[in-house]
């Protein structure tokens, strides 16, 4: 990191700077994350964060400024560092593991075109709506599997525990490839990699370690690498029709993609592909259930449902960030930013922007436009959004119908993450309609 400020003239004040940063902040996003990106957004909308145990680090809050970066790759790229915000003895230990030079992992968000371009060629006809649209009978037979096991109890649940979890987890292995009984190990390898510094999904074996995030994330990533090297193999002597054997026996430049891409792309699919999802199931539970003047309004009309599943991601914004590094000495809003400078791409703040969104607090159903960038802009845009529209759309199909109520009867809890994070635990008392 080469930011070399010497005056104070953009820099952040450390209580907003740690309230975007740290993964603890993350926990208490009304009362801590939210107020800090609006205080950000009206004073220091592009500012220098130092915090101690980080390297300085620009951060971006209002969604004209994002939208700017995300278009231009060619300053702000993404294969100069890792995407994702770690500490200062995390991102140390990336790097001595990676002396070489080589990323930690070979997957899209660690590119820049043209080989990005490439990579990302590989599965985009895959998840073109028109051809996701072909999954959606199997997908309604795994949602409705997943509605008459939620509601064939008493009601009491924990709605992320109990379900959230696992409806988009069996979605995307099922697309993928993943036999069923492997899916709890799929689980806990994502909750070790996008959480790592969360206590309930942390290895025992990392935990005093001073870059403790960072080896419980290239852990995880080992073991996934261990298993798809298997997946892959098999896929490539026997093909199936999943999208694990599409990327086995995909060809860039007439060679099959290496292990490591494989690997890069098997990983993505297989965490983001449904902690994302999972995040916004639940969190727009809580929202209906917060305002229930539109739980109405979607019980009473199910066409609101692709509405209603764009304001979630919005207000949800299960991405909080990802990293850019500047590769030229740049101006930017007035800022003077240099070579080898990173900045921090804030998805929370740019959905909450009152430049864009009215009354950005609440949770609007009928929100038009509704202009959120929950899933990216530019070459970077989610690959995987319309298949997670689709399985949240039928997931919603399937269930408003059947309920009449919904109640929380516990404490919401939240997971200690800055790069993917929601909620951990929401119990809740569901009545049937």
């Amino acid at each position: 990191m080469t930011a070399s400020i010497s005056d104070t003239e953009f820099r952040v004040p450390e209580k907003y700077a740690r309230a975007a940063i740290l993964p603890e902040s993350y926990t208490d996003e009304q009362h801590v994350v939210y107020p800090a990106f609006e205080w950000l957004r009206k004073n220091n909308s592009f500012g220098l964060a130092h915090i101690e145990g980080y390297d300085p680090i620009w951060l971006a809050t209002k969604h004209a400024d994002i939208l700017e970066i995300e278009k231009n790759g060619e300053v702000f790229t993404s294969g100069r560092d890792e995407p994702n915000i770690n500490d200062s003895a995390s991102a140390g230990f990336l790097k001595m593991v990676n002396s070489d030079g080589s990323r930690t992992l070979d997957t899209l968000a660690y590119m820049d075109a043209p080989e990005h371009t490439k990579i990302k060629n590989v599965t985009a006809a895959w998840f073109m709506p028109a051809n996701v649209r072909k999954r959606e009978d199997d997908i309604r037979a795994l949602a409705k599997a997943a509605v008459d096991k939620l509601l064939s109890g008493n009601g009491e649940c924990d709605f992320v525990k109990d379900f959230a979890v696992f409806y988009p987890l069996r979605v995307i292995m099922s697309l993928f490839g993943v036999p069923e009984e492997d899916e709890p190990r799929m689980l806990t390898l994502t909750q070790e990699m996008f959480a790592p510094a969360d206590p309930d999904t942390q290895r025992a074996e990392t935990v005093l370690e001073p870059d403790a995030m960072a080896r419980i994330w290239k852990a995880a990533i080992d073991d996934f690498s261990t298993y798809f090297n298997e997946l892959a193999a098999q896929r490539r002597a026997n093909p199936t029709d999943d999208l694990a054997s599409i990327i086995a026996n995909a060809k860039v430049d007439g060679e099959y993609l290496p292990a490591s891409f494989i690997n890069g792309y098997y990983v993505a699919i297989a965490t983001a592909g449904h902690d994302t999802t999972s995040s916004t199931v639940s969190g727009a539970i809580k929202a209906l259930v917060d305002f229930p003047d539109q739980f109405d309004k979607v019980r009473n009309d199910p066409s609101l449902i692709p509405a209603l599943i764009d304001e979630a991601v919005r207000y949800i914004s299960p991405v909080k960030h990802f990293q850019r590094v500047v590769s030229r000495d740049f101006e930017f809003r007035g800022r003077q930013l240099k070579e080898g400078d990173h900045v921090m791409l804030l998805y929370p703040s740019a959905n909450r922007d009152e430049k864009v969104f009215d009354n950005a607090d609440t949770f609007d159903i009928t929100r038009r436009p509704n202009k959120h960038i929950a899933f990216g802009h530019g070459p970077h845009m989610c690959i995987g959004q319309h298949v997670a529209k689709l399985e949240m759309r039928i997931l919603f199909e399937e269930l408003l119908p059947r309920i009449s109520k919904i109640e929380i009867t516990g404490e919401p809890k939240y997971v200690a993450a800055n790069f993917l994070s929601g909620l951990k635990s929401l119990p809740v008392r569901i009545t049937k309609a």
